[in-house]
């Protein structure tokens, strides 16, 4: 199979988040779940959300509203009325580089941070309970890592931005598989989450 970069690449589109009020309504477990299922499904209407989440559809509904409201999700066009599915709006999501100079961004940054930790971490361990019973291709494909080394501020900052693009890469070349009938034999979605962060304390004010 060639690398994505062997193929033409349409541009992953890029939302800069300076709201804290975006960043609150993003910060709900369910609504993490919701996004995780369109991204799965392509699209689902409330009801199609609900037999798989176990919520109501009255509940899953007014969620997804939300995500809309903040431009997350949108309808499928074409359909309305009580069963009008929805779509994930495509695009990669980061935070205002300013962020740390803004007090109430910083609190939703780490309340949505803290909500998406948490279910990543139940997904890993629900893979690592299952992954001897999955197909060896998938076995040997997956990967767990961890590294240490000892950097600067600006070596590790070219590192992100590597992995980053690596990762927007693989994205992008693949946009249109976020529709169903787009995807090849045999894909899976697959969660690629990555932390880079210094390991000690040094410089933070512990006052």
């Amino acid at each position: 199979m060639s690398e994505p970069r062997n193929q033409p690449e349409p541009q992953l589109p890029r939302h800069e988040i300076r709201d804290p009020q975006v960043l609150r309504a993003m910060a709900h477990p369910l609504r993490q779940r919701l996004m995780r299922e369109l991204i799965k499904l392509g699209h689902a209407t409330a009801t199609e959300l609900s037999e798989r989440t176990g919520e109501s559809a009255a509940n899953c509904s007014w969620h997804l509203r939300q995500l809309a409201k903040y431009g997350f999700i949108e309808e499928v066009e074409g359909r309305s009325g009580r069963q009008r599915p929805w779509r994930p709006v495509v695009g990669s999501v980061t935070i205002s580089p300013d962020a740390s100079r803004e007090p109430e961004l910083v609190v939703a940054d780490q309340a949505l941070t803290e909500v998406m930790l948490q279910q990543e971490v139940d997904a890993f361990r629900v893979w690592q309970a299952e992954r001897y019973h999955a197909p060896l291709e998938w076995q040997q494909a997956s990967t767990f890592s961890q590294s240490w080394n000892y950097l600067t501020a600006d070596e590790l900052a070219q590192f992100t931005q590597e992995l980053q693009g690596l990762i927007l890469r693989w994205s992008s070349a693949h946009i249109d598989r976020r529709d169903p009938a787009h995807r090849p034999d045999g894909a899976r979605p697959v969660r690629v989450v990555s932390w880079v962060y210094p390991a000690d304390r040094q410089g933070i004010d512990r006052a």
